[in-house]
């Protein structure tokens, strides 16, 4: 449900939508990262500290300090923490902990990311690449290298780090309902190596294992498809709304409208009856694994 993860087309009838963020002119959420980064710094030279003796003190080298606070850098929720502490800083950094993880995630993904992560629901349809809370570092790693324009390597990291914190809702209680649906030829192609796809075939194998997880194979030979039109997420918000989300060349949309969100739910239940059930598609990976 994220940038190279999930696709989608605009449907002619043109739902009412709401737009996922700007377009990603604003990559890494500058705006926030820079305040927090001077509010940083304020509480750093006030505290009497320079920025080795800080960095010694919250486990980071001083370069990595000098880039918080020059918004080059996203610190990671552990540091946000760990510098509210030792700066005495009474909870002001820890409470922009939560604009700082969503500025880690591209500008076009941040409002679908917070739904995500406070879901009772997922419902997912995967075409080009595993979904991202079901991909391992490696994989997701070799998915960021691929983007076209590259991305610089802080970046990647960026949003690396962020895909991981993402996977956190697969723990998270009380535990969301989840189904996935993966075309084959996802789990044929090899993105990051053979190596990279083993592992995230196993990180799926091991994901649907738990009881509020179903993971479901679309088999190439199958001659009936209810969702020729791309892939989709339906998510099921803490208020009770039912959202569809689609996404298609960095471009996104979070779709509101009842009629349509009522379609999709239509064509992903069609999808669940056509795709191998659970079981088989479990039985399914494990042959793709005996094959690598």
């Amino acid at each position: 449900m994220d940038s190279v993860e999930q696709g989608g087309s605009r449907s002619e009838c043109r739902p009412e939508r709401e737009d996922a963020g700007p377009r990603p002119d604003d990559e890494t959420g500058s705006g926030v990262v820079t305040a927090f980064g001077r509010q940083l710094k304020l509480l750093r030279v006030r505290a009497g500290l320079e920025r080795p003796e800080f960095g010694q003190l919250t486990g980071y080298a001083a370069q990595s300090i000098a880039s918080f606070e020059q918004g080059r850098r996203i610190p990671s929720p552990r540091f946000i923490d760990r510098a509210d502490e030792v700066l005495d800083a009474g909870g002001v950094l820890k409470a922009l902990k939560e604009e700082m993880g969503r500025a880690q995630y591209p500008a076009f993904f941040r409002d679908a990311a917070r739904l995500e992560a406070r879901a009772t629901a997922l419902n997912v349809y995967a075409v080009y690449a595993v979904p991202g809370l079901l991909q391992t570092a490696d994989y997701a790693r070799a998915v960021f290298q691929m983007q076209r324009p590259l991305l610089e390597d802080e970046v990647i990291e960026q949003h690396l780090e962020a895909r991981m914190v993402r996977q956190s809702v697969l723990t998270r209680r009380p535990a969301p309902l989840m189904s996935f649906v993966i075309e084959e030829a996802v789990l044929r192609r090899q993105l990051g190596g053979p190596q990279a796809m083993r592992g995230t075939l196993e990180q799926i194998l091991l994901t649907g294992q738990s009881r509020n997880v179903e993971v479901q194979v679309m088999p190439i030979k199958c001659e009936d498809h209810a969702a020729l039109a791309g892939p989709f997420t339906l998510i099921d918000t803490d208020k009770g709304h039912r959202i569809a989300y689609a996404e298609v060349q960095d471009d996104s949309r979070l779709y509101t409208d009842v009629s349509y969100v009522r379609t999709l739910e239509a064509r992903y239940g069609i999808l669940r009856s056509q795709a191998l059930t659970p079981s088989e598609s479990s039985a399914f990976i494990e042959q793709l694994m005996g094959e690598a």
